[in-house]
């Protein structure tokens, strides 16, 4: 007997959690970015992940909005010195970036795995 679909809230949560995106109880990761070949709970095969870029970029647009405007705040209502600029975005920069970028490389996973997503592939045409 197969176990239902999961829905897409319950995908989207699995990757959150870094878990498997097929049981969501086995672990996705086997270091801080780096995949495990497969899941210790359910078995399934690790290969077919392919995050890419995406979640750096969605991270540095996240982030880049949050420093960018705090920033601008900063400078028009205190104008501080270039050192307390520096003091204050560049801590909050690497804590906006690499914090949450296990969760959304693991968020784009399972909704990857979800929707079964893949590599498009050309359709050969029967030609009359």
């Amino acid at each position: 007997m197969t176990e239902p679909l999961p829905t897409v809230t319950e995908s989207a949560l699995r990757g959150i959690a870094c878990r498997c995106p097929r049981c969501g109880k086995g672990k996705l990761y086997a270091g801080f970015l780096t995949l495990a070949p497969r899941c210790e709970r359910c078995g399934l095969d690790y290969a077919f992940i392919d995050a890419g870029d995406g979640p750096a970029v969605f991270i540095i647009m996240l982030a880049g909005a949050v420093v960018v405007a705090a920033a601008l705040i900063v400078e028009v209502k205190y104008q501080p010195p270039f050192w307390v600029h520096a003091a204050l975005w560049l801590p909050l920069i690497l804590v906006t970036t690499i914090l949450p970028l296990r969760s959304m490389k693991s968020l784009l996973i399972a909704l990857q795995f979800h929707h079964k997503a893949a590599e498009g592939q050309l359709i050969q045409r029967d030609p009359k």
